[in-house]
C-alpha cells in the first residue's frame, strides 16, 4: 500500500517547489548526468533525446512541476501517470530501478540548490518521491500482472524472429515478427506498441518502443519503422536487421487504442509515420458497424507508407500533401496541410472521437485546433513520439 504523505511533507513541498521550479532546467540536467553514471540505468534509456536541448529533460522538467504543483491532488495526474507506467512496463521497468532515480534526483536538488536543501527539505521531497514512485510500482505490477495472464501473454523479454521485411518508402520499412517458441501471442489492443531490446553490436543495448501496424492475429506482429538521420538504431533496423534476424520484445504495451464499443464514428488523424498505429485500428474494424474517417497528411506521395490499407478499410479517406503533383491531385489528394476547422466539418463534432498520431508540432497543431472548435477533451486521444512525460496538449 502506498505511504501516504504528512501535512508537514505537503507543506514543505508547497514552500519550496517556486525554487525547485525557478532551477528545474539546472537540476534536471544534473539529475541524468548521475543517472547515466550507471551502465546498467543509462541502458535503460534513448540516448537520442539526451542530445542538445534534450526532449526527455524537458518532459521531466515538465513532470517535476506538474507534481509539485499538483501534490495534495496527485488524481489530477492520473492519466500522464497511467502513460508512465504503460511505457516503463513496455522498457521493463522494475522496482529496483526505482533507488537509482530518487538518490539522482535529491542529489541534483542538492548539488543545484546547495544550503537552501537543507536536510529537512530533501527528507520531504524524498518521501514525496517515494510516494509517485510507489504509485507507479504498484500500478507497473497490475499491468505486467495481467499481461502474463492473458491468452498468449508474458512477462519480460520473450525472442522474437523476423519473418519478412517489406519496404514501403525509400525511408520506411516493415518487419513481421514471430516469437522463436512458436507459441501464441497476445492479441493487442488497435493501437498499442511494442517494446525492444536491441543488441546492435555485442555489448551495446538499445530499448525502443513502435507501434504495432497489424490487426492482432493471436500469431504474429507487424511493425514499420522510419529511418531517422542519425538514428542509431532505425538505421541498423533499415540496414543490417533481415529475416532470420532475433532480439527480446515486450508484451504489447499503451493506452492509446481503439475500444469501439459506444463510438458510432472516429476520426483517425496522422502524419508521418505516425500512420502505424492508425493501420492496425483500421485493419481491425474496417467494415464494422463503427464509421472511420481516415485523415492522412505527407511530405508527397513518395513519403506516403502504406496508403492502400485506408483505401481498402476506412469509409472515407483524405490525404493531403505538402507537395502535390497534378496527378496526385487528379487522384483525389489534396494540397497543403490539414486544418482543423475543415476536421470539424467533415465528422459529426457531437458524436466523434479523434485519434491522433504524428509528430508533435502536428498533433499540438490538431489538439489545439478540436479544443477551440469544443471538442471534449475526453473524445481527443492521441499517441506520441518520445520521452514518457513528454507535454503534448
Amino acid at each position: 500500500m502506498v505511504k501516504q504523505l504528512t501535512e508537514e511533507t505537503l507543506s514543505i513541498i508547497e514552500a519550496t517547489s517556486p525554487a525547485v521550479a525557478a532551477h528545474v532546467d539546472q537540476i534536471v540536467p544534473r539529475m541524468y548526468e548521475r543517472l547515466f553514471a550507471t551502465a546498467k540505468i543509462r541502458a535503460l534509456f534513448n540516448m537520442s533525446h539526451q542530445q542538445g536541448t534534450s526532449p526527455q529533460h524537458k518532459a521531466l522538467a515538465n513532470a517535476l512541476i506538474a507534481y509539485a504543483t499538483y501534490v495534495r491532488t496527485p488524481e489530477v495526474l492520473v492519466d500522464a501517470l497511467e502513460r508512465i507506467a504503460q511505457k516503463h512496463t513496455g522498457l521493463q521497468i522494475l522496482p529496483e530501478h526505482y533507488p537509482y532515480v530518487g538518490d539522482a534526483l535529491l542529489g541534483a536538488v542538492s548539488d543545484v540548490l546547495g544550503e537552501v536543501a537543507t536536510p529537512q527539505i530533501l527528507s520531504a521531497w524524498g518521501d514525496a518521491f517515494w510516494f509517485l514512485a510507489d504509485t507507479l510500482i504498484a500500478r507497473e505490477e497490475a499491468i505486467y500482472t495481467a499481461t502474463e495472464a492473458r491468452e498468449g501473454g508474458w512477462r519480460g523479454w520473450r525472442r522474437f524472429k523476423v519473418m519478412s521485411k517489406t519496404a514501403e518508402t525509400s525511408e520506411i520499412t516493415s518487419f513481421v515478427l514471430r516469437p522463436v517458441d512458436d507459441g501464441p501471442v497476445l492479441r493487442h489492443q488497435p493501437g498499442q506498441y511494442l517494446s525492444f531490446r536491441f543488441t546492435p553490436t555485442e555489448g551495446e543495448e538499445c530499448r525502443r518502443n513502435y507501434s504495432i501496424s497489424s490487426a492482432p492475429d493471436g500469431e504474429h506482429y507487424r511493425i514499420t519503422v522510419k529511418r531517422e538521420a542519425g538514428g542509431r538504431v532505425s538505421n541498423w533496423l533499415h540496414d543490417e536487421v533481415d529475416v532470420g534476424s532475433e532480439f527480446d520484445v515486450s508484451a504489447p504495451a499503451g493506452e492509446f487504442f481503439l475500444e469501439p464499443a459506444g463510438k458510432r464514428e472516429v476520426v483517425l488523424l496522422s502524419a508521418g509515420v505516425g500512420v502505424t498505429p492508425m493501420i492496425s485500428m483500421l485493419e481491425s474494424y474496417g467494415g464494422s458497424d463503427l464509421r472511420i474517417i481516415d485523415v492522412h497528411a505527407a511530405q508527397d506521395n513518395e513519403h506516403h507508407a502504406m496508403g492502400r490499407v485506408p483505401r481498402a478499410h476506412a469509409n472515407e479517406n483524405y490525404v493531403f500533401y505538402e507537395t502535390a503533383t497534378d496527378e496526385d491531385l487528379s487522384n483525389g489528394n489534396r494540397s497543403g496541410r490539414v486544418d482543423p476547422k475543415w476536421l470539424v466539418t467533415i465528422s459529426d463534432p457531437s458524436q466523434t472521437d479523434y485519434f491522433i498520431c504524428g509528430p508533435t508540432g502536428f498533433m499540438q497543431s490538431m489538439i489545439a485546433g478540436l479544443k477551440a472548435a469544443n471538442i471534449p477533451e475526453s473524445r481527443i486521444h492521441y499517441e506520441f513520439f518520445g520521452p514518457a512525460a513528454a507535454p503534448i496538449g
